[in-house]
This record gives structure tokens, sequence and C-alpha cells, in this order.
């Protein structure tokens, strides 16, 4: 190939663990009835001054330190100029002006393909989110509910070579702010947004000097990891033919928008020259001191995120890379497998049950795994009937598909179907004297060498018991019995 793609990644993700909005009282919520959730702060009614929601700002800086970023002495915000209906004020409350964000100069590892890669950051910085929008045929609706939640804005060097690099980066960041206790980070309830910037270079360049980056083609506003990696591969792809034609050098910097219907990338305005926002220091808000003291307690409260989860899960559990990478990924599938073991079952047997079962539930009918009826506490009981011989791991396997199904107890639905194995050897000798007294050419057969007959009369004693003896014992047993005759 004779380019090499640049990608750097502007990730939006809402603060949504916090009780209020960033600057109001009004709850941290914009869901229900449309410009309920509201505070005049939040509608820029005059004499309303705006106050710093700590906790949003606490939430902010540990984002900051998990990216390894240099945190400021001094922390104050700027406004944003632009005019738009769904903007109150006619300015946006932000960060811009280094060093007044929450975090510059960081950098995270993340995993691509099975290859370790670090992404480097430009900036982490704490403002409030817009109000939203709905188009119709012949008009707009504003939704104010959402004007004034706290945002986290994340900005990285361009320093992602792929779709699949981003992407990679995109779901490692959704997994800390999981994990950190920062945000739900759920695409699907719009809390997490991203623009791209894409350009192409020729490949025997030096990256390192932005003189040879091509022209930024920048993507607003995609609202899915699907979306960004779409988005990329088709910019990637257009950039390309524009190169083979001869048209790039004259390709001017703009901004395009996803479409996913057409599955294209379609111009919206030209960037030759940059928005001046006439940012200026925010005069209601006062520039404020971060303490080494406060600092040090948000960076002791930060809990084990999913890398640390993983290698506990390898080193300690003795899970395989695959199955820890799996149960990591969500945290709260990470969350429903800490809570099952805690009921003392195996925990690769809990690891088995819930990335091939649960999770096959859970993704065919598009389920979040905290909300589904079989429980942590419901799976590991089915566990331990597995473990005390209780029932067959083959029957487990149809109780619990019952148990997700139909909604009801994995335990109730094993007393209800007699499905109880029999571990009684009294009882299962018993099966085995009878099928071999209705196979009597089965012991011949077995000790001419047709051993693969044993497999033939466990089949028996299974349907007789069915399905209830104990298939280890049966054939044990069976094979006893015939080598005694």
């Amino acid at each position: 190939m004779k380019y090499k793609a640049l990608i750097g990644l502007e990730m939006h993700c809402e603060i949504s663990e916090t009780n209020t909005k960033v600057f109001s009282g009004a709850e941290n919520s914009y869901k229900g009835v449309a410009n309920t959730n509201i505070r005049p702060v939040d509608m820029a009614f005059p004499g309303t001054l705006p106050v710093v929601n700590k906790e949003a700002v606490k939430k902010a800086l540990m984002a900051s330190m998990i990216l390894n970023c240099k945190q400021p002495e001094y922390m104050y915000f700027e406004r944003k100029n632009y005019y738009y209906p769904d903007l109150p004020k006619g300015f946006q409350i932000t960060q811009e002006t280094k060093p007044a964000p929450v975090g510059i100069y960081g950098e995270m590892k993340y995993e691509c393909n099975g290859e370790i890669k670090v992404a480097k950051i430009n900036n982490i910085h704490l403002e409030e989110d817009a109000a939203s929008s709905d188009h119709y045929a012949s008009y707009s609706a504003i939704d104010y509910n959402r004007a004034g939640v706290p945002l986290l804005e994340l900005v990285t060097e361009p320093i992602f070579h792929s779709a699949d690099e981003a992407v990679a980066f995109l779901e490692t960041m959704r997994s800390v702010y999981q994990y950190a206790g920062i945000s739900e980070a759920d695409s699907k309830k719009g809390q997490i947004r991203c623009d791209v910037n894409v350009s192409i270079m020729d490949i025997e360049k030096d990256e390192s000097d932005p003189k040879n980056w091509g022209t930024k083609i920048e993507i607003k506003n995609v609202n899915s990891f699907g979306g960004v990696r779409d988005a990329i591969n088709y910019e990637i792809e257009r950039q390309t033919e524009a190169k083979e034609d001869g048209t790039y050098d004259n390709m001017e910097q703009q901004t395009r928008r996803w479409d996913e219907e057409s599955g294209t990338t379609i111009y919206m305005r030209s960037k030759v020259d940059a928005i001046d926002y006439k940012y200026f220091i925010e005069p209601n808000i006062p520039k404020f001191k971060l303490s080494k003291e406060w600092l040090d307690e948000i960076r002791a409260s930060i809990p084990p995120l999913a890398f640390e989860r993983k290698e506990k899960y390898i080193n300690e559990y003795g899970l395989s890379n695959y199955d820890a990478t799996i149960l990591v990924k969500e945290k709260n599938i990470s969350d429903y497998f800490e809570e099952t073991i805690s009921y003392n079952v195996d925990k690769k047997a809990a690891s088995n049950w819930i990335t091939s079962v649960i999770l096959g539930h859970v993704n065919k009918y598009e389920l979040d795994i905290s909300k589904i009826f079989v429980t942590p506490k419901m799976l590991a009981d089915l566990i331990s009937l597995v473990e005390n011989n209780t029932i067959s791991s083959k029957q487990a396997k149809e109780v619990l598909y019952k148990a997700l199904t139909e909604e009801m107890e994995p335990t109730l639905i094993v007393e209800k179907e007699g499905l109880k194995q029999i571990g009684s050897a009294d009882q299962i000798m018993q099966i085995v004297e009878e099928v071999l007294n209705e196979n009597p050419t089965s012991i011949d057969q077995y000790k001419s060498g047709k051993t693969n007959i044993l497999d033939y009369l466990v089949g028996q004693i299974m349907k007789k018991t069915r399905g209830q003896a104990n298939p280890a014992m049966a054939r044990s047993m069976m094979q006893e019995e015939i080598e005694k005759r």
C-alpha cells in the first residue's frame, strides 16, 4: 500500500455518575418529559450563576489520572462562544487553554488484535453538554433536559492508523469510564459521541512532521463504535481514490457527517479557516487551586480497572486469556462473574457457564446481563448441583436454557421435573444388571475387542433412568461388571 492513514479522535462521554448537572442543581438525567429537568441557570435566565459540581470535577480528574495526564495546579473554565438553538446561553462553559484542562499530555495502553499499543493523549477536559435536537419534516424541537449534563471531552493525537485501532481504543476508554464509576458510557443512551479526524499520507514520509499529514477531514458526531469503524474505512477509501486520481492535493479541509443509511460521509462545511470561538475565561467561576491532598485522595480512590481484573482472572483464577477478555469487556459482565464466584463455586465452571450459555442468551436477545432473570445466586446454585453430582452438566445446560427463556428458578426446574441424578451404587447396579440381561451378547463382543459396545450399554442405562444416572458411575460400574462375567 502506498499510503497510510492518520486518525485522531475526539471522544465525548457524559459523566453519568453524579447526582446533579455540572453547573446547576438539576438532576443529572435528561430522560422523561422534555424540558422538565432544568433549572434557571441551565436556561441562562438573567441573574443566575453557575456553581461547579465538585463530584464532576473529581470524576474528571480521576479520568485524567488513569490516562497518565498531568493535572493543573489551578483550574478554571472558559466560554466557547457560538450561537445555536441547543445552547441557551449563546456560549458553552468549557476548558480550552492549557494548562486549565483537567489533564494534558497523557497516554493510554490498549490492545488491538492481540498487540499492545499506546495512544497519545493531547488533553481531557470538562464541559457542559448542549441540549438535544429532534428534527421533523417541517420543524425541529429542542429538549433542554440534557443542557448542563457534565461532559468529558478526550482529544488524542493523530496516532491511529486503522479503524481497528481507533475502535479498540474507544472500547478501552468505555471500559475505563465504566470500571472507574465515571459513566455508564452507553452509546445507546447517547452518552458517548465521537468526532473523527482522518487524513492519509505517503507511506515513505515521516509522520512525525505535521507537514506530511495530508488534508484533515473531520467527521462529526458519530454515535456508535460500529459507525466509527465504517466512517473511517469509507473515508480512507475516499481519500485514497482522490490520491490515485490526482485530486487529493486540491482537497480542502472540511467537516463531514457519517450517514448510516448510505454508508458514506457527506459534506457539511469547509474548514479552511479555523472557527473563531472567541474564548475567554468564564468570569462567574473563580479560578480554584487543586490541593495535593485532594488529588492524592482521588488517586487512591480509583477502583480496579478492567486490565487489573483480567490479570487476576488469568494469574489467580487460572482462566484463559480468551475467557478473561470476554469477562472484563463490559463491567456488568465482570460484576456478574464476581458475584457468582462469591458463592464459593468453581471459578472456571462459573466462567464457562457465563461465557457460553449466559452471554449467548444476552447477545441473542440484546439484553443487559444485570437485568436478566437468572441472577448470579441462581447460577451459583445450579453450578453447585453439578459439582455435588445432583444433576449432570448436560441436564444443567438444559435447565439453564429453560430458566433464561421461561424465567423459572433453576433449582425449582430441577425439583419440578425430577432431574436429580441417581447416585446410589445399588440403584445403578440394578439397572446395569437389567441392561446386561437384555443384551447377553454384549459381554462377548466387549471381550473380543469391540469395546465401543460399552458406549451403547451406558446409553441404555441413561435411557432407562431418563438421564438421571450419574454417567461416570454408570460407565465404571458397567465396565467392572462386564469384566467380572
